[in-house]
């Protein structure tokens, strides 16, 4: 492949775009360096100018990600204000919504093993992405009397962890797992028996 002539952010940009096109081909784990620096058109060499190893490339590509995510669930939540339920919900939907649309970053994301504490940048966008959920989480809550309320962390932890279940099983494409309902139905009634066993949804709604 012929080389490229990259200014200096556009190359970083470049090696980034190929990782995530591999990931999304061969997994996290699944191609070099090599690989990506022939994915963007350069040599193996000039990775190094940007990145240590292919971790640290994997932990750029999640970092981008966090930040388009955090964005997203920013705007889904706003979206859903003044209700508390509205933007709750639209926040657990923003997280099917982006599984889709960047299955490079989402894997880069949650299934690298690349932890968010790996470097200060990461870690900030990846707790401000979370603090929305947790934030609407909160505000929900609140309608529940407080001798029931569970704590915010807790109530937002199992919407996330419901929301991943969901993407991992039926919206990704794994192999033996497909349902017979969308996976945004799937997602929408499971939020909704959720929110029925805390007493904020009516039974008969």
């Amino acid at each position: 492949m012929a080389k490229r002539g990259y200014h200096h952010g556009d190359l970083k940009r470049a090696l980034v775009d190929g990782a995530l096109r591999l990931i999304e081909e061969k997994g996290p784990t699944g191609f070099t360096l090599s690989e990506a620096a022939r994915e963007a058109g350069v040599t193996p060499a000039a990775v190094y100018r940007h990145f240590d190893g292919r971790d640290e490339l994997i932990a750029e590509a999640a970092r981008q990600g966090y930040e388009i995510f955090a964005d997203l669930m920013e705007y889904a939540y706003e979206k859903g204000q003044p209700s508390a339920m509205a933007s709750f919900s639209a926040t657990g939907r923003a997280y099917l919504a982006f599984a889709r649309k960047y299955p490079g970053h989402y894997v880069a994301m949650f299934e690298s093993g690349i932890s968010i504490q790996r470097t200060p940048e990461l870690n900030e966008v990846a707790t401000r992405a979370m603090g929305v959920l947790e934030k609407a989480a909160t505000e929900l809550s609140m309608h529940i009397p407080e001798d029931m309320r569970p704590p915010p962390q807790m109530f937002s932890a199992h919407i996330w962890a419901m929301s991943h279940g969901v993407v991992e099983l039926f919206a990704r494409g794994s192999p033996g797992t497909k349902s017979p309902f969308p996976p945004e139905d799937l997602l929408e009634s499971g939020i909704g028996v959720y929110l029925r066993g805390l007493g904020l949804i009516q039974p008969d709604q």
